[in-house]
């Protein structure tokens, strides 16, 4: 098993693993932002995953694009893999609304993190664990 960033470790909790990629959330509660990270070594590109585990990767993002967009309700799904600051390949799914703190702009620092609160926390996990996702090991408490 390929070891996570220490960056994101700090940035997010872990929720669990498709065959592929964790799934983490980050802390920052302004935002649903969930983030895929394949489990694979030195890998810092897509196009370095072979060609199985880009179509993998594909699925994995189609599939959580596709809950978390009707799961919450989004208004548009931003979805990028920057890797300016954390190397490791990495792929954000962020949804957005017309109203959130950072619109219409990217996310990315426009203000400080806000973290969740314990109650918030339970409730995100309650919703991801209600998405059902195909071939999905939800880790339990973050």
């Amino acid at each position: 098993m390929a070891s996570i960033h220490p960056q994101l470790e700090r940035d997010s909790f872990i929720l669990g693993k498709f065959p592929l990629c964790h799934l983490l959330l980050s802390r920052d509660s302004r935002y649903p932002w969930f983030i895929l990270v394949p489990d694979r070594d030195n890998i810092t590109e897509i196009y370095q995953l072979n060609e199985a585990d880009r179509l993998q990767l594909l699925k994995e993002s189609c599939q959580l694009s596709e809950a978390l967009y009707t799961g919450f309700n989004a208004e548009k799904l931003n979805i990028a893999a920057l890797g300016n600051i954390v190397p490791q390949l990495h792929i954000h799914h962020i949804v957005r609304y017309g109203n959130d703190p950072a619109w219409p702009a990217p996310v990315w620092g426009k203000l400080a993190a806000k973290h969740y609160g314990e109650a918030e926390l339970n409730t995100l996990q309650m919703k991801i664990q209600k998405m059902n996702f195909t071939d999905f090991q939800f880790f339990g408490e973050t």
